[in-house]
């Protein structure tokens, strides 16, 4: 019980059960959208849906400053890749939530002479791009860990072992190939904060990919992806030992 008045207490907290919560919404709409029974439940989700995201735009009022801040500690990392990467995540992050605050302004009726769908269009992109270079931060992370595995004697052993023992792979796939993916799944198995990152960020990139029209899905594969990120964010905000760092 503790746990959950510490996790609701916390701003990000309740950020991220309306964002589960409005995506869960968006996904129950699309699987019941074409049954005429349904009608007025899809009524009430929608509704629900839209409270969820207006509620969410007034929670990350303040999140411009904690991105730009976050920036100012990326820049001070030594590694040059992680450095980069995160430095122009937090930076489009900052553009993005500036972005968002203008349309929750415009929404309350403080700013009235606003091209709403142009502003709408810089957050995707904004939040494309901070999802990008996550994600490139994210395969430079996983490559690394592969490299010390790979350089790791046991490892190989266990490796070597894995595919002798697996001949009938062998035959049908690649040799290197099987040896690539062991070491990868072993790399994210050993390291689960850094694979609930590249999950949560993968499925995050199809929000603006379908908004971009860079990718066209539809509502039931956003509200899944979304609804899959968030909860994962909601794990790692309740467990600070999976999330990824730095």
């Amino acid at each position: 019980m503790d746990a959950v008045v510490k996790f609701t207490s916390q701003s990000q907290g309740r950020d991220r059960i309306f964002r589960a919560t409005q995506y869960a919404c968006a996904l129950s709409k699309y699987l019941l959208q074409n049954n005429a029974d349904r009608k007025d439940l899809v009524a009430k989700l929608k509704s629900l849906e839209t409270n969820m995201s207006a509620g969410r735009k007034l929670f990350r009022l303040g999140n411009t400053i904690n991105s730009i801040e976050a920036a100012k500690r990326t820049m001070q990392l030594s590694d040059r890749v992680l450095c980069l990467c995160l430095t122009v995540a937090n930076i489009n992050r900052a553009l993005y939530f500036i972005c968002d605050n203008v349309l929750w302004a415009r929404s309350v009726g403080l700013i009235r002479n606003i091209d709403k769908e142009r502003w709408s269009l810089n957050a995707s992109r904004c939040y494309f791009l901070s999802l990008v270079m996550n994600l490139i931060r994210d395969v430079y992370v996983v490559l690394q860990l592969m490299m010390q595995r790979a350089r790791d004697k046991h490892f190989r052993q266990k490796m070597d072992q894995h595919i002798s023992e697996c001949p009938e792979v062998a035959e049908v796939v690649i040799p290197q190939l099987d040896a690539f993916l062991f070491l990868l799944l072993e790399s994210l198995k050993s390291h689960p904060a850094v694979a609930l990152d590249t999950l949560k960020n993968f499925c995050d990139l199809f929000i603006p990919l379908d908004r971009l029209g860079i990718y066209q899905s539809n509502a039931g594969v956003v509200g899944f992806c979304g609804l899959i990120s968030s909860l994962i964010g909601i794990v790692t905000l309740v467990q600070p030992k999976l999330r990824i760092k730095p």
